[in-house]
């Protein structure tokens, strides 16, 4: 999963630009209606996602390098019960059977990350080229084009090679751990739509006429919704929120530079902080011309949503990314929130989003990259009643976006495994599959979402209502059967143990 903090709002995929003039969003146009039934347009891509250090594990085999979360995550006291991304899910080594899981679900692409150190041990292309790396993406994307399965490849998620890490993020809570507070992530990001650009320009001008690929970015965005929407100074906050956040990468690439209230509110508070030049770094006449429309699609990672207002942060409060805003995010208390803190179900913010991508934006091809829904581990549950509801109304309001006239091409659910979750270790759970951390081989084992999601993937969206009532009921049927082979499973490996623990040879007593 993507993390839910600053600087958590970018991947860069290899997969058409698509600009026209942009609209004003209407913020008092917020219509949510009743569930929708209908279908999805012929050819609407589904998929599932992973990303590699949260699944494969292997952290030190084959010639692969260190990352910055790998060097975090083995200090002490950095993540919840120091847990780490060692050997997570195994996917390393079990390549053949999770494309074995795609199939099963026939879904039609699978987004995946590739790991930089695994590939360029130091980061570095001259430094190195670990072959053994190479070799292991090159395998997986074959197997999956040999399955009818389209790779859609993250080129990176958070896994920076340790020896070039040189940035850092806003709050120290996640790799590299330093609190550059105020600058770190504007510099950072800075540096990621730069980067961005080149692959795009480059993969243009060398192998785009033979491959007939495409290159996107894929950023996360949450809604924000304004406490009142009668109120101008809610609604200039709201705005605030997603430019900062959305826009922050997407208006650049779309539109050549970062969001004016970006420029403005961040100018400003570095002035009053006593700063000759804005926190916020410029781009160059030449890099506006460059970046701008460096985007065949745009990937949008969505999982809640806020209520903002205004609040105003004296600059006396220091320079912050959080105050540079001037708002207040709150949440509604009667939202479900199953499983992480920060992921409050809130449907209908994704169909806003949607709608805001394609205003303001010109109506970009879309993929939705992630969304998915969490639980907290406090005992093993494969009847994930909360996640189908979860993905039946979040893709419901996705197919309201399409019938609103949004450019959505595909749905990437998140996530097929349960999986390491950054600074929460192995506390949080987003996957369809389980999986058995606690064996040494990872079994996989199919929660009720899977039957539930390949339902919708077979019928491309909801025929009618007595079917996708039927679809979940057959899923929690097919869910006990699951718990059961999982018990007997932990039952077999217990008494195992128990029996590896006996002595080998007993003691020998006198009778009396």
């Amino acid at each position: 999963m993507l993390q839910p903090h600053v600087l958590s709002v970018c991947h860069v995929l290899v997969l058409v630009l698509c600009l026209s003039a942009a609209e004003d969003f209407d913020w008092t146009k917020n219509h949510r209606g009743s569930f929708y039934y209908g279908t999805f347009p012929t050819g609407f891509s589904w998929g599932v996602g992973s990303s590699a250090y949260q699944t494969e594990g292997a952290w030190d085999k084959d010639g692969k390098g260190m990352s910055i979360w790998d060097v975090f995550t083995h200090k002490k006291g950095k993540v919840i019960y120091n847990e780490t991304g060692d050997s997570s899910c195994e996917g390393y080594y079990k390549v053949k059977d999770d494309i074995a899981l795609l199939k099963e679900l026939k879904l039609n692409h699978y987004r995946f990350s590739i790991s930089w150190p695994r590939i360029m041990p130091t980061g570095i292309k001259s430094d190195h080229v670990n072959e053994k790396g190479i070799k292991y993406y090159d395998d997986l994307i074959n197997l999956l084009l040999e399955n009818k399965i389209t790779p859609i490849v993250t080129l990176y998620h958070w896994d920076l090679p340790q020896s070039i890490a040189v940035e850092g993020y806003e709050t120290g809570e996640h790799a590299p751990g330093m609190k550059l507070r105020g600058s770190g992530p504007y510099k950072a990001a800075h540096y990621i739509i730069k980067a961005h650009a080149k692959v795009w320009h480059t993969y243009d001008n060398q192998w785009r006429s033979k491959q007939k690929g495409m290159v996107g970015i894929s950023l996360n965005g949450d809604w924000g919704e304004p406490v009142d929407i009668t109120s101008q100074k809610d609604i200039e906050a709201a705005e605030r929120y997603i430019q900062f956040y959305l826009g922050w990468f997407a208006t650049p690439i779309f539109n050549g530079d970062y969001p004016q209230v970006m420029k403005d509110y961040i100018g400003r508070k570095s002035a009053q902080q006593g700063l000759g030049t804005s926190r916020l770094p410029t781009f160059s006449s030449q890099e506006k011309s460059y970046i701008k429309g460096t985007c065949d699609f745009l990937g949008i990672g969505h999982f809640t949503t806020r209520y903002i207002t205004q609040k105003n942060f004296p600059a006396s409060h220091g320079p912050s990314y959080f105050t540079d805003r001037d708002l207040a995010e709150l949440v509604d208390p009667r939202w479900p929130d199953p499983g992480s803190e920060w992921l409050y179900s809130v449907p209908w913010g994704f169909r806003r989003l949607l709608n805001f991508v394609k205003t303001r934006y010109g109506n970009p091809m879309i993929y939705v990259t992630e969304n998915g829904v969490s639980e907290k581990m406090t005992c093993t549950e494969l009847c994930d009643d909360w996640r189908m509801q979860y993905f039946k109304e979040y893709i419901n309001e996705m197919l309201k976006a399409i019938k609103d006239g949004v450019n959505v091409k595909g749905y990437t659910a998140w996530s097929l495994l349960d999986k390491f979750e950054w600074d929460e270790g192995y506390s949080e759970r987003f996957g369809l599959y389980y999986v058995d951390f606690r064996n040494k081989n990872k079994p996989r084992y199919p929660k009720a979402s899977v039957q539930y999601y390949k339902r919708i993937i077979s019928s491309n969206g909801f025929p009618n209502q007595k079917e996708a009532e039927n679809w979940h009921r057959k899923a929690i049927e097919t869910c006990s059967s699951s718990n059961q082979l999982l018990a007997a499973a932990r039952r077999k490996s217990k008494e195992n143990k128990e029996h590896a623990e006996m002595p080998k040879v007993w003691p020998v007593h006198d009778q009396v």
